[in-house]
């Protein structure tokens, strides 16, 4: 007798998708001081754009960061002609007075658009008690500049997942500037540059620490599967992403798959389909992957709490080709292509 039946077989698909959309903002809203807002026609060009995106997308649950008011999220994936029971940006909602005010405030916030059953989100700014830092020129950093969005889901076959999507600190310089906005400090000198780049790596090293809490909050001796995505700001192996994902850790120790996270890509199950066009930006000519879809061990192949696998990665990212247009938007989107087994019974 076979002590060890082979898994149930891979029934069903769960599509994912990570989406930066570039200052997603309602037509006449100032987000930026220094930005104008947009008019009529590029609201109209930037919604149309962003829902023909999510129409070739067509995942099942989509995170989306740089959105500034939730009315124009709902308007741009209604573009798409999809159906989605659930879209919300936390923080970007726009219930102000008069009717259709509001929206973020500062900084934009995160988004998700799901068919699945939405049981919990949230988005909470402050980080785990003794992990906030002193920045250098900027004092105690205890918050998230964009708070993460942690929502709960529920297939129909009733696979509860967690999904979080995150906006990690870019590495543009922090240079110290007043509330208007003007510069403090001499933005030409390397010096200053070098002690602002600095800013930004603390900034966005805390964070990840902080989601990295989180993470393990959620998956320490749990077996529903999580999927962190969104825009890391930084490449899948570097330090502050595997401060997150803690994928290194497993080599030494198999123990460690319970709190680790596994970037998609790397694990997908056609080999073949890992090509070179898996970049998701271009700075200064450069391609380089900043979003990214990571997913804990029950998705993992080699996993004996396997629920699934990953099927497939691909990557949106041939606007990014077309030149700057910010009716467009700066980052190539991200799909990951799940399967999941029928469940024993």
């Amino acid at each position: 007798m076979n002590a060890n039946p082979p898994p149930p077989p891979l029934t069903s698909t769960l599509t994912l998708a990570t989406c930066n959309l570039l200052n997603l903002a309602l037509p006449g809203r100032v987000f930026y001081a220094n930005q104008d807002p947009f008019s009529a026609t590029e609201y109209q060009r930037k919604t149309q754009w962003i829902g023909e995106r999510l129409r070739a997308l067509n995942a099942d649950v989509i995170g989306f960061q740089e959105v500034w008011d939730e009315a124009a999220l709902r308007t741009a994936v209604a573009a798409s002609g999809l159906r989605y029971p659930t879209v919300l940006a936390l923080g970007a909602e726009n219930t102000g007075t008069p009717p259709g005010q509001g929206g973020a405030e500062g900084t934009p916030r995160l988004g998700l658009a799901t068919r699945l059953k939405l049981e919990s989100a949230q988005a909470d700014a402050e980080f785990p008690p003794g992990l906030a830092v002193e920045v250098p020129g900027l004092g105690l950093h205890s918050r998230f500049e964009r708070p993460p969005l942690h929502a709960v889901l529920s297939t129909k076959a009733g696979l509860r997942l967690q999904v979080m999507v995150v906006h990690l600190k870019s590495k543009r310089p922090k240079f110290l500037q007043d509330e208007q906005g003007r510069p403090t400090e001499d933005r030409d000198d390397p010096k200053v540059a070098a002690l602002a780049t600095l800013r930004s790596l603390i900034l966005r090293g805390v964070e990840c620490a902080a989601l990295r809490h989180r993470v393990v909050d959620v998956l320490h001796r749990s077996r529903e599967p999580l999927i962190v995505m969104g825009d890391f700001n930084d490449a899948p192996h570097s330090v502050t992403t595997q401060l997150v994902a803690a994928t290194s850790e497993v080599a030494y120790d198999r123990q460690a798959r319970d709190v680790a996270l596994f970037n998609a890509y790397e694990i997908q199950g056609e080999a073949a389909l890992k090509k070179d066009v898996a970049f998701s930006h271009i700075h200064q000519g450069s391609p380089e992957v900043l979003d990214q879809i990571l997913v804990s061990e029950e998705f993992h192949p080699e996993s004996r709490f396997g629920l699934g696998d990953v099927r497939r990665v691909d990557y949106f990212n041939d606007h990014l080709f077309e030149g700057r247009d910010r009716t467009r938007s700066d980052h190539g989107f991200v799909r990951a292509v799940l399967r999941i087994r029928s469940r024993q019974g």
